[in-house]
């Protein structure tokens, strides 16, 4: 199994961008670990990060030819503003996790609308960088009681 993991805007600043509410851990770090273990529970992953829009978009409609099974997502900022990362995910018919490092329901009111949510098949939100870890294990087993 191929997991696409995506991270939009500003991740990449992980670890130095407001650590009281990421956190410390880099985004090099989350993925290093990921990768671990997605191979310990026999997945493949394939990670990308992009600030702009159209090249997560263009990410996600690409997938369906690559043999990507699932897709664990960090939107970011566009959680709250973009229809078209939401029709992306509908497009391409794979199982997504969406996920966020801080409780987005306990911040600023306009973060407690995400508009990629419906199309997933979860989210979870407010564990900091084992966020990533309970998606990937979440869709992973989501995955295997598919198939």
């Amino acid at each position: 199994m191929k997991i696409l993991l995506i991270n939009g805007p500003n991740l990449q600043l992980l670890g130095f961008r407001e650590p009281g509410i990421y956190g410390h851990d880099t985004l090099e770090s989350i993925v290093s670990h990921l990768r671990e273990l997605a191979a310990e529970l026999g997945c493949e992953l394939i990670d990308f990060q992009s600030n702009h829009e159209g090249a997560i978009v263009d990410r996600i409609g690409e997938s369906v030819t690559e043999g990507i099974s699932g897709i664990v997502m960090n939107p970011a900022a566009y959680t709250h503003t973009s229809v078209a990362i939401r029709d992306a995910i509908a497009a391409v018919k794979l199982p997504a996790v969406e996920v966020h490092l801080s409780n987005v329901h306990a911040r600023e009111e306009f973060r407690n609308r995400s508009l990629t949510a419906p199309v997933c098949i979860g989210v979870i939100a407010g564990f900091g960088a084992d966020s990533y870890e309970l998606a990937l294990r979440a869709l992973c087993s989501h995955l295997k009681k598919r198939n």
